[in-house]
């Protein structure tokens, strides 16, 4: 079992800004590509964004491009999501993840951590 702890979320207003980080405790991790997920409560998980172990190849949700950025420290085993000109519809629980696998077209990950909620005010 991969252990991920996300932190970094709370409440803000429309327009600000919030950086989420999360910290894996496994070495493998800087062989692994990571992820950012978020769940709105009534929703289906969402992909938001993903790197890979080098930080070569690096994709987002397209509700989010532009405004988030997802980066990596490999020394510290973290990645992070920087999130910019936040709206309401951002708010959800957020979800670091890793083991990622592809089954034909679908894109699955093995492993989450337990999130953080981010709350975004009109």
């Amino acid at each position: 079992q991969v252990q991920l702890t996300e932190s970094g979320g709370g409440l803000v207003q429309a327009g600000d800004s919030l950086t989420l980080s999360c910290a894996a405790a496994e070495r493998a991790f800087t062989t692994s590509t990571m992820a950012w997920f978020r769940q709105a409560p009534g929703e289906e998980r969402e992909l938001v964004a993903e790197i890979s172990w080098n930080g070569a190849r690096i994709a987002y949700a397209d509700s989010v491009k532009g405004r988030f950025t997802i980066s990596r420290d490999n020394d510290k085993y973290t990645v992070t999501l920087q999130m910019n000109t936040l709206k309401p519809e951002d708010t959800a629980l957020y979800y670091c993840a890793t083991g990622r696998r592809e089954l034909g077209s679908e894109i699955r990950y093995l492993y989450f951590g337990q999130g953080t909620q981010v709350t975004v005010s009109s």
